[in-house]
């Protein structure tokens, strides 16, 4: 019988990569926490009209990626492509958005049916921050100048650049959009197959196009902040001042846009020159509109989304990971013979107690001394606790380390807590 894999695209994490997913993890959480953030939890299946109201039914998302799938009642599902949407519905239907500012964030899969490629998956994993009912630029300054802060943590701040650039209300977009596609109709014929199929239901991501065609015929098109509005150009303004007094780099983008209709104003991405071409590592932007377009009240919003894997891939590819982010045990308790089992884990019970932030593996499954030691060897522990009978005996345990070659010394019971301690430090 043949046996089942993994989804193509949906992948495994596994034992020896998870520490570092953790590592990332736990820096992200860490930073958030420092500015006042909490965490949402949604689920990942919702109602197909979420996203068909919030992206678009006109989208590639909506129309190719997205995996929706009736259920037995005959509702429409999908599992959620991003996470925006989905903390929206939540926050709304929650009542957390009415006369309240919030500061949220979340992590989790997401899902799109697309070609797999390195870092890009189909099942792939965000992080996604959202901030509510603050109409001002400092709440965009302050999501740049946190997310700096979570790059210099990760030893990325000279590996991440930022692009920051306004599209204005949805007036001023219309407007534009309506002169670009004039413009742009004159040279169809020589658009890349995507800038012509987005020349009618998304004419603004033409702008990102990566055709090298498509970017020279785009040098002599009308320019966004020639439409732009006094509104967004003075919130934009301050937001440029704001970063330079923060001493946060940045460079303005004329052509930078978001692919999703619900954004407006400020639009960001950070971006890696290390990556090749998959070079986005975290981008997002205001969308003021959104939540009335999901029925809600008119509440003013920014955030962002940032992608694990590909945050991942970049520590790995510059070297980024901590020594000490390793999933490794520091202790490995072995137990030689039957009468030293008990006392063995009693011994390492024993162990988690006076040394709460050392990890501590006890030996379960019997064997000689020779292959416990080799267990205790591919733990990555730094130390082998020895219990057999003649330790018990003398109320001892001999103490070998394992990456040197020290010689093993025998301990007293009442001591073993305090020299582990001096060892491990």
């Amino acid at each position: 019988m043949a046996k089942i894999q993994a989804i193509r695209g949906m992948n495994d994490i596994l034992p020896e990569q998870s520490p570092v997913w953790q590592y990332v993890e736990n820096t992200v959480r860490q930073v958030l926490s420092q500015y006042g953030y909490q965490e949402i939890r949604m689920p990942v299946v919702e109602q197909t009209e979420l996203f068909k109201r919030s992206i678009g039914e006109v989208t590639d998302i909506v129309e190719k990626e997205m995996y929706t799938f009736d259920d037995r009642n005959g509702d429409s599902l999908t599992l959620r492509p991003e996470g925006t949407a989905g903390c929206v519905r939540a926050a709304e239907q929650h009542g957390l958005l009415f006369n309240q500012t919030r500061r949220l964030w979340y992590t989790g899969p997401m899902f799109r049916h697309e070609r797999p490629q390195k870092g890009r998956y189909r099942q792939f994993h965000q992080i996604g921050v959202e901030c509510f009912g603050m109409a001002g630029p400092d709440i965009d300054a302050e999501l740049l100048i946190l997310t700096a802060r979570l790059w210099r943590q990760l030893g990325l701040g000279e590996h991440a650049r930022l692009e920051i650039n306004t599209i204005g209300t949805a007036q001023s977009r219309r407007s534009f959009r309506s002169a670009l596609v004039d413009y742009l109709s004159d040279f169809k014929e020589e658009l890349d197959e995507d800038s012509r199929r987005r020349l009618e239901s998304n004419p603004l991501r033409i702008l990102d196009s990566k055709n090298a065609r498509t970017q020279e015929i785009l040098e002599n098109a009308p320019a966004l902040d020639d439409y732009l509005d006094d509104e967004s150009r003075a919130h934009f303004d301050t937001l440029k001042s704001l970063l330079d007094v923060a001493g946060i780099r940045y460079t303005v983008n004329s052509r930078l846009v978001r692919g999703l209709d619900y954004y407006g104003k400020t639009v960001f991405e950070w971006i890696t020159d290390s990556l090749g071409a998959q070079g986005t590592i975290c981008a997002g932007g205001r969308y003021d509109g959104l939540v009335e377009q999901l029925g809600g009240k008119s509440t003013v919003a920014v955030g962002f989304a940032m992608g694990l894997e590909r945050l991942i891939l970049l520590l790995e590819t510059l070297e980024l990971i901590p020594a000490a982010v390793n999933g490794n045990a520091d202790v490995y308790v072995t137990a030689m013979g039957e009468l030293a089992m008990a006392p063995a884990l009693e011994l390492a019970e024993s162990l988690r107690n006076t040394l709460p932030g050392a990890v501590v593996v006890s030996h379960c499954g019997g064997g000689s001394f020779k292959s416990q030691m080799k267990k205790a060897d591919k733990s990555g522990a730094r130390y082998a606790i020895v219990l057999g009978e003649n330790e018990l005996a003398a109320g001892s345990v001999g103490v070998k380390p394992l990456r040197s070659n020290d010689d093993q010394r025998d301990v007293s019971r009442a001591d073993l807590p305090s020299v582990l301690s001096d060892l491990l430090a």
